[in-house]
């Protein structure tokens, strides 16, 4: 009875520490999303630190664009309204992270970050 008392402690240690060390996302790449709160249609150009590019096209005032995967890294993110206008940001992204590219009203930029779990 004494051994008993001495593992059963020892196996959930070591099964609360397996568990916490344990995390939903293995170094997977970012994601992207664009938010169209402007006043245009938009269309925006990722483009990485390896040369890489993804787009996102056509996305009408009001309206999200699905998710969109690339490597992590510095990137650039190039934002052209329907009339034009380029907006352009920088970003550092990491593995693991959720990004969305949000037009805003004033047809400015913003970027917001999630982590995954």
């Amino acid at each position: 009875m004494k051994l008993f008392k001495k593992i059963v402690p020892f196996f959930l240690i070591v099964a609360m520490a397996f568990f916490q060390s344990c995390s939903g996302c293995d170094n997977e790449n970012p994601t992207a999303r664009v938010t169209n709160q402007g006043t245009d249609e938009v269309s925006v150009q990722v483009k990485t630190t390896g040369g890489n590019t993804e787009n996102i096209n056509n996305i009408e005032s009001g309206q999200s664009s699905p998710t969109t995967s690339y490597s992590p890294g510095e990137i650039t993110y190039t934002v052209v309204l329907k009339s034009g206008t380029e907006l352009v940001k920088t970003v550092n992204v990491n593995f693991c992270e959720d990004y969305v590219i949000i037009v805003k009203s004033d047809n400015t930029i913003d970027i917001t970050t999630t982590p995954r779990d």
